[in-house]
């Protein structure tokens, strides 16, 4: 590295580190938009995994993403509920390892719910192990069917990483979306069986040193003319949370930006994850309609029109490029997800 190159780079640093300290401090001020329900963070244990969702509408998914991370090992969720009309507030309300938070404040305004979230991890997260996620996210690693995520964890503070990557990856049915219709409790995943497996590209951020990972059949069915404006499919989920940290897109990426090494740049593989992700539930087709009134959901709303409107034409998303899930074994060998040295 040249003078001019580690000059830049410390330039980066010191800007980074300044918008870090800005995000924190937003994060405080919006505190005041949250009003608890339920506080049961007096359950919290040193060492318990916790688990912080923003959420709206989400009664049909909740039952199953939460019994999922139960059985994973997560122990507490600390939710925030954004307007919902579904019942969604009364059944996180009666649930006995969920802490509950309300507001009808701008999901977009709040970085997509990022600040609201950003204040419960400062405040209760700080020393656990902590997975940042959407009601419609199912994480899953190698040998999740066997090892716990606490086992996991362990292994990570072994090795002393501070945060886990894993790819989210969009599950569909065969045939239109409308054939398909979800009951609550049910594993999603059961009709939602197909995905994309090869159509994926990546790019390292200069700044924030993340992976930018597009593709899958959001980028095949509804930006194939501009394949730069779909959605990112890297995240780091999971991370032993410091209240100095803050993600900057929501699980995108994160600050300080040695968190978002989640990959090997020496040619070798970092343990990942999968998101599996059941956006395209039957569900989708009514929802879009309201997200696209909204205008909530994307920084440049009026420019996602016409994905909106592809959903509410009821897509069948399979091709004859499609694979059908059959377990994390099969992820790994195709490249999605790593063992890394987690053997």
């Amino acid at each position: 590295m040249g003078r001019g190159d580690s000059i830049s780079d410390l330039a980066m640093a010191y800007r980074l580190r300044w918008k870090r300290r800005r995000l924190l401090w937003r994060s405080f001020r919006k505190r005041r938009q949250l009003r608890c329900v339920r506080d049961e963070t007096a359950q919290i244990r040193p060492g318990d995994i916790l688990c912080f969702s923003t959420v709206r509408n989400e009664a049909l998914r909740l039952p199953y993403f939460l019994d999922h991370h139960r059985r994973l090992g997560v122990r507490h969720f600390l939710i925030v509920e954004n307007a919902s009309d579904d019942g969604t507030r009364d059944y996180l309300a009666a649930q006995p390892d969920v802490s509950l938070w309300s507001t009808p404040h701008s999901y977009k305004l709040s970085r997509f719910g990022v600040d609201w979230l950003t204040w419960l991890q400062m405040k209760y997260g700080h020393g656990h192990w902590c997975l940042t996620l959407d009601a419609d996210e199912c994480l899953i690693y190698p040998y999740h069917d066997t090892r716990p995520l606490p086992a996991l964890c362990e292994w990570l503070d072994g090795q002393k990483r501070r945060s886990f990557g894993a790819m989210m990856l969009d599950m569909y049915p065969k045939g239109r979306l409308s054939e398909y219709p979800y009951q609550a409790g049910i594993d999603p995943f059961q009709a939602l069986c197909w995905f994309d497996g090869g159509n994926y590209g990546m790019r390292r951020k200069v700044d924030l040193h993340s992976l930018w990972i597009q593709g899958g059949p959001r980028a095949r069915m509804f930006f194939a003319s501009d394949p730069r404006r779909a959605p990112t499919m890297g995240k780091v989920p999971l991370v032993k949370w410091n209240r100095r940290y803050a993600y900057v897109s929501s699980a995108h990426s994160l600050l300080p930006r040695r968190l978002n090494h989640v990959y090997d740049t020496a040619g070798g593989e970092l343990t990942s994850g999968i998101l599996l992700h059941s956006k395209f539930l039957n569900t989708v087709i009514e929802r879009s309609a309201e997200e696209q009134a909204r205008q909530e959901h994307f920084a440049n709303s009026n420019l996602y029109d016409g994905y909106y409107e592809a959903l509410q034409g009821d897509p069948d998303l399979w091709s004859e490029a499609s694979t059908r899930l059959t377990g994390w074994r099969q992820l790994e060998a195709m490249g999605l997800m790593s063992r890394g040295g987690w053997i």
